[in-house]
């Protein structure tokens, strides 16, 4: 089925309350902010040297053309600092919409609940530090859900979120049709940086755990936006939640996507890469309610949609 898609129309269709972005006072960065900046830099040169492996005369020939190089990177990171610099990005790609729990989901079940049924789904998964859930629940998020390591599932992402389609499939006795069968791949889907960091910062903290105690929302707090538009106003932070996660807090709360007009749910944790596409990873997953049953699918991450897709986040608490 394909959604229904809206043609933005500026602010006047922009959301209230959380969907509202708030007016950013115009400072000068602070110089720990330069040096955070500066720092990135150097580690992503680093990172790419170190992936080269320059050899000794090449790394000689750099070093005589070092005007070319040093020009080089100062327009790609300038075009770089324009783009993500900016607050104000993709703004028309805002609908108003009322779609929201239809089928009963309120708040997320108890931690203990949520491993209990993962255990079940996924034999050999291991335990969550259920005491994080006594933590207050950050700004913006609905508690804390349970979220298994994908390396726990499988070796490599996408057959993860193959494993937890299937699980779905098989949860909902066979009513589960996935539009991408058999492009879950390597090749074609992948998390976002933000959400591979965020996880990663998240694993280090709960790493004698199999299951990560995750604070996030289902999706309401973004409705009626973009994937782009939802990535571009989240908090630093506010990380989009991928198909996996997704995919896990479905077969969690199955009571959150159980009829047509529920609000559908957009995964903007990841990109997929759709091979009828002219740019590569402009795309991502979501999950919607249609003809009595879950369908998974891929769309460009620029729609805003008239039933009110809303990203999925998950937060780090700040210290």
């Amino acid at each position: 089925m394909l959604r229904q898609v809206a043609c933005p129309s500026g602010s006047d269709n922009q959301t209230k309350g959380d969907n509202v972005m708030t007016t950013i006072t115009q400072q000068s960065a602070t110089t720990g902010q330069i040096k955070q900046i500066n720092r990135f830099g150097s580690d992503a040169i680093e990172k790419v040297l170190e992936d080269l492996g320059l050899d000794n005369p090449g790394a000689q020939r750099v070093i005589e053309h070092g005007d070319e190089f040093a020009r080089a990177i100062h327009e790609a990171a300038l075009t770089s600092l324009k783009d993500l610099s900016v607050t104000d990005k993709y703004k028309n790609e805002e609908v108003a919409s009322n779609y929201g729990y239809l089928s009963g989901y309120t708040k997320p079940k108890s931690i203990t609940e949520q491993c209990n049924i993962l255990r079940q789904i996924f034999p050999g998964v291991g335990y969550a530090d259920e005491k994080l859930a006594e933590r207050e629940v950050p700004k913006h998020a609905e508690g804390w859900f349970a979220i298994p390591k994908w390396q726990t599932v499988a070796p490599t992402y996408a057959e993860a979120v193959q494993k937890v389609l299937d699980a779905i499939k098989k949860a909902r006795n066979g009513k589960f049709y996935n539009y991408r069968d058999g492009q879950i791949v390597n090749e074609r889907l992948r998390q976002t940086a933000k959400t591979e960091a965020m996880f990663g910062k998240l694993g280090n903290e709960q790493k004698d755990h199999d299951i990560l105690v995750v604070a996030a929302q289902f999706g309401l707090r973004h409705r009626g936006r973009s994937v782009r538009r939802a990535r571009e106003v989240m908090q630093a932070n506010e990380c989009g939640l991928g198909a996996f996660a997704v995919g896990i807090m479905i077969l969690t709360h199955p009571e959150r996507l159980q009829h047509l007009d529920d609000l559908w749910i957009d995964c903007a944790g990841d990109e997929f890469d759709d091979p009828d596409a002219d740019d590569r990873f402009d795309h991502a997953p979501y999950f919607f309610f249609d003809d009595g049953k879950v369908e998974f699918d891929a769309f460009w991450y620029g729609y805003a949609y008239v039933n009110g897709g809303g990203s999925v986040s998950a937060f780090v608490p700040q210290s």
